[in-house]
């Protein structure tokens, strides 16, 4: 089921347009502000937006820069009376999905909504059983749910993709889900890591070998971008590859042609190309550690994965779901953290990212006597001392709204842990909240 948020002023189309799209199959949650939709926003975020344009306070221009600045791929729907069609057309120009006149066809509204839907990757057909694209991913984060989005309308095509982020971020994960969502789900998903193979293999890892080539080769090695055709070849530290590697990968990617070491034919192959990198591109370029036409080949779509302090939302939920996998593998009855715990993990500083905190859940989950994994091991599991949060003297600007945001999510909308987290008093916090729209009752777990 899509969640659409729903902007208007007027009660009476709220009511009626909210009433056609539930009729539809859609949740539907509703603003009668701009302002109350950011605050809805930010607690989380829906799968498209349909807003009125002309609104007292935020109007809904302001409201659609508002989104485009922070979630360009949310899609947005603007309902516009005659006399302001050319603001909306303007809109739409400046990325807006597109515009609907009032009084609004019901109609030509769930025609353009379910495009909408279906053109951002929200709309899944699923078989039953079927495996969901994005298994394993875990997030409650609006910037992850955002590149989750991307990813999805990248796989649709059969564009390369370079997926950028720090060790531990779940990069291949992520080109993982990109192959379950493309076309060619039902080929090989190949993954290989550069930097792990040494680089007098890695030609013949990569493009395969014919038996008497060099010595050592006893027999005919088909190579992994042979393997990976009619599927997906997952390029991990793709930073690391040889020069003369790299001139070869491009002949592939050009010419959809593969030759392996000691043949004297190339052999036609289909793949696409998802690759990843924690190192900076752009910089081996300038190097000429890096060829300028691989990386265009490559990064057509750049997908830039956040490191887990930059998404400490969905430390809970991650520790949560790794807790549960852990003690199922290891036979062991282990249910829950103590809060004690939970307070270590949300304000660890996670340089490993997403896997030292699988790490460290393993760790504490093996050693647990009980079932309720201790603070102190938790504690013994972190390879630094916890640090805690920065607190809200240290943010500033355009930042504060973002940290406020990511104390309701930690906190789950208890005002009091958050104004705790945050070392202010609740009156003051709550002047905070009303400064930037936010709710924390829209932050409680089930209230959406």
């Amino acid at each position: 089921m899509s969640t659409i948020l729903l902007v208007d002023d007027d009660p009476d189309i709220l009511k009626l347009v909210a009433m056609r799209l539930t009729a539809a199959g859609h949740e539907v949650r509703t603003a009668e502000s701009g302002e109350r939709a950011m605050a809805l926003l930010a607690a989380v975020p829906p799968d498209l937006v349909v807003t009125d344009l002309r609104m007292g306070g935020m109007d809904g221009l302001a409201l659609f820069d508002h989104i485009h600045g922070q979630m360009p791929t949310l899609p947005v729907i603007i309902l516009t009376a005659h006399g302001t069609i050319p603001e909306a057309v303007a809109a739409t120009r400046r990325g807006a999905f597109g515009f609907l006149p009032k009084p609004y066809d019901a109609k030509l509204l769930l025609e353009q909504v379910e495009q909408a839907l279906r053109l951002s990757g929200s709309v899944q057909v699923a078989s039953a059983g079927e495996e969901s694209w994005n298994a394993g991913i875990i997030t409650c984060s609006p910037a992850m749910e955002d590149i989750l989005r991307r990813a999805r309308l990248v796989a649709q095509s059969d564009a390369s993709a370079c997926i950028r982020g720090a060790s531990g971020t779940g990069k291949e994960l992520l080109a993982r889900a990109i192959h379950r969502a493309s076309p060619r789900c039902d080929g090989p998903f190949v993954a290989v890591n550069c930097a792990a193979i040494p680089e007098n293999l890695l030609e013949s890892e990569l493009f395969g070998h014919r038996k008497g080539s060099f010595t050592g080769a006893t027999y005919d090695h088909k190579g992994l971008i042979p393997a990976a055709d009619g599927g997906t070849l997952f390029l991990d530290e793709i930073g690391d590859m040889p020069l003369a590697l790299q001139a070869k990968l491009l002949r592939v990617l050009q010419e959809h042609e593969v030759r392996s070491v000691g043949a004297t034919k190339s052999t036609a192959v289909d793949v696409r190309v998802v690759s990843a990198t924690h190192r900076n591109i752009e910089e081996l370029m300038k190097t000429g550690s890096f060829r300028e036409d691989l990386y265009y080949r490559l990064n057509v779509v750049s997908l830039a994965l956040p490191p887990l302090a930059e998404r400490r939302e969905d430390i809970v939920p991650l520790a949560t779901h790794f807790l549960a996998a852990t003690a199922a593998r290891y036979g062991k009855d282990v249910s829950s953290f103590a809060p004690e715990a939970l307070e270590l993990l949300m304000a660890a500083p996670w340089p490993g990212n997403v896997r030292q905190l699988l790490n460290a859940v393993e760790q504490a989950v093996a050693l647990t006597t009980s079932g309720v994994v201790p603070a102190s091991l938790v504690q013994a599991a972190l390879s630094d001392e916890a640090a805690p949060l920065a607190s809200l003297e240290e943010a500033r600007g355009k930042f504060e709204r973002e940290y406020l945001v990511r104390i309701l999510r930690i906190s789950g909308g208890n005002v009091t842990q958050a104004a705790k987290l945050a070392r202010r008093n609740r009156t003051e916090f709550y002047k905070l909240l009303e400064r930037h729209c936010l709710e924390p009752g829209l932050f409680k777990p089930g209230k959406h």
